[in-house]
C-alpha cells in the first residue's frame, strides 16, 4: 500500500507541470473555423503517431527478448509473436491514416 501511494504522488507531481500549462488565459477557446474534420483529423494523426511509438517499442522489446532467449524455444516464439503484433499495429494505424483520406476525398473535404 505504501508502495502504491508513493507511486501515485510521484505521478501527481510529474503530471502537474502539464495541468498548469493548458490553460492560456481567459478566452483562449478553440479557433472560429474548428470543425468536426479538423478535430477528427488532429486526433487520427495523433493516435497514429502513438501507435507507431508503441510499435517501435515493441519491436525493441522483440529483439531484446530474440536476443536473450539463449535458444529457449518459448523466448523466441514470444518474440517472434511480438514481432508479428507490432506489424499488426502498424497496418493498422497505415490503414487508419489511408481510410481518413479515402473518406475525405469520397466527401471532398479536409486538407491534402
Amino acid at each position: 500500500m505504501k508502495k502504491i501511494l508513493s507511486a501515485l504522488l510521484l505521478m501527481s507531481f510529474l503530471v502537474l507541470p502539464v495541468f498548469a500549462l493548458a490553460d492560456d488565459g481567459p478566452g483562449s477557446g478553440p479557433p472560429a473555423d474548428m470543425d468536426v474534420i479538423t478535430v477528427l483529423g488532429g486526433l487520427v494523426n495523433w493516435m497514429f503517431y502513438i501507435l507507431m511509438i508503441v510499435a517501435a517499442l515493441f519491436l525493441v522489446f522483440a529483439g531484446f527478448t530474440y536476443l536473450t532467449a539463449s535458444g529457449d524455444p518459448d523466448k523466441v516464439k514470444s518474440a517472434h509473436q511480438s514481432v508479428m503484433w507490432a506489424l499488426v499495429g502498424v497496418a493498422v494505424a497505415v490503414m487508419s491514416r489511408g481510410l481518413v483520406a479515402l473518406v475525405e476525398k469520397i466527401l471532398g473535404v479536409g486538407g491534402a
